[in-house]
């Protein structure tokens, strides 16, 4: 029923527009000419950091980019002509509910760059909007159809959001919202989906702080025969230590294959290459070292818990 993916991946992804040329550039659409080949520019320079980080010793069958069309067209051709694994972006940058980026046009413009993975950032929260939901459902079952018909790949990026009545009930703690309801909230959202005819191959998923969190949301991924279907770990802008305990716990967890960290990977060497504190190639060099370090990260955890499950899982 569902291709899978049970492979290592180890994804760079830099496919923000909206939120990224407002806050780097403190630009607003629609932009000049001049402007976007600026905002372009910089992506190519993460690009040039994910290659230098495959050069200096990242697997190169796992290392990936996840960039947006907008702005990554010369690099999603690039990186595909080298071999690496592409994942493009299709939703709308900065919509709070899922709509294509490019309407009803969204399947020819995944075929003509032919990526390995189709990507969807999505919104979900059960608890929340039915009609919001069951509208991004089935748009989702479009996109999630369209890639079984045409052999691709299918990437959803899950955000559980909490809702007002959730964090009400939480006296508006939202560590306690992420440590307590949203591991929960994120099993009932990949069902739900699952249920609305929504199958992806890998689920990129928020952070979780518990070992028993991450294997309860890789079982709600593969059930019902889904054997194959992976889940990575995205970085949702948090800092070196919460990133790296996240990944600890994830790679210990089988159906856990890596990981999608992007704005903790780049966004301190952009800043200073915009501020001119850091040449181009320095800025480079410190996101290829920060990729390879979230990888080290990833697998000596993996072969820690392949030694001593236990020591991970209390770790």
């Amino acid at each position: 029923m569902n291709l899978g993916y049970d492979k290592a991946l180890y994804l760079l992804p830099f496919d923000h527009r909206h939120s990224y040329v407002k806050s780097l550039f403190k630009l607003e659409p629609p932009l000049s000419a001049v402007q976007a080949a600026r905002v372009s520019d910089s992506k190519q320079l993460i690009y040039e950091g994910f290659v230098s980080a495959v050069e200096k010793g990242m697997p190169r069958a796992a290392g990936g980019i996840l960039v947006d069309e907008e702005f990554g067209a010369d690099i999603l051709r690039d990186a595909r002509r080298r071999g690496f694994v592409t994942a493009l972006s299709t939703e709308q940058s900065g919509a709070e509910e899922f709509e294509f980026e490019y309407g009803a046009e969204f399947a020819r413009h995944i075929e003509s760059f032919d990526p390995t993975f189709a990507k969807a950032l999505v919104r979900y929260n059960v608890e929340g909007d039915e009609d919001l939901n069951r509208r991004q459902a089935e748009r989702l079952q479009q996109l999630s159809d369209h890639c079984r018909r045409s052999r691709r790949r299918f990437m959803f990026e899950l955000l559980v959001p909490a809702t007002e009545a959730q964090l009400l009930r939480l006296g508006g703690d939202k560590d306690a919202y992420d440590r307590d309801l949203r591991p929960t909230l994120m099993q009932e959202a990949i069902r739900a989906l699952q249920n609305a005819g929504v199958e992806p191959d890998v689920w990129k998923v928020e952070g979780l702080a518990q070992r028993g969190d991450c294997e309860r949301v890789v079982a709600a991924a593969r059930c019902g025969g889904r054997a194959a279907v992976g889940c990575i770990v995205l970085g949702r802008d948090a800092d070196e230590p919460q990133v790296r305990r996240w990944l600890v716990t994830a790679a210990g967890v089988p159906g856990f294959i890596g990981f999608a960290i992007g704005r903790t990977t780049f966004w301190d060497a952009l800043v200073g290459w915009q501020a001119q504190t850091l040449t181009r190639v320095e800025a480079v060099a410190r996101i290829a070292g920060r990729l390879r370090e979230w990888v080290d990260t990833f697998e000596g955890a993996h072969l820690a818990n392949a030694a001593d499950p236990l020591a991970v899982a209390t770790s």
